[in-house]
């Protein structure tokens, strides 16, 4: 598992974490009964605290995307990745909106904006 860390993300790491390993599982990266790193390995090797990696694995633990096994481990849960996508899929849509609000007050023409993106995407 490749976890990158931007220390300098307004993002909380925790959710870096979380994050990622959320993403890994929706896009089958990761399958279902798959072990994880511990806690401790994770924190180790991302060099953060326990307490971080913790966090991000009650989280993810919350949202039925992985399990622990006393004494065993991590492990993938068998997560709905459907409603997962469709629910990352609605949180864009909800930034595209805030995105778009902010060029119609720079006002910005739609050709303008589909310019930009073009632009963007290609990079």
């Amino acid at each position: 598992m490749n976890i990158n860390i931007q220390s300098k993300s307004s993002v909380p790491i925790y959710e870096q974490i979380k994050n990622q390993i959320k993403d890994s599982i929706i896009v089958g990266e990761m399958k279902e009964g798959e072990p994880i790193p511990s806690i401790r390995t994770l924190a180790r090797d991302l060099k953060i605290s326990v307490i971080t990696t913790k966090r991000a694995y009650e989280e993810l633990e919350k949202e039925g995307l992985i399990y622990s096994v006393a004494g065993k481990g991590f492990y993938v849960d068998n997560p709905d990745t459907g409603y997962l996508t469709e629910k990352k899929v609605q949180g864009l849509e909800e930034q595209l909106d805030a995105v778009l609000r902010l060029c119609k007050d720079a006002q910005l023409s739609k050709e303008e904006v589909k310019d930009m993106v073009d632009i963007l995407w290609e990079e």
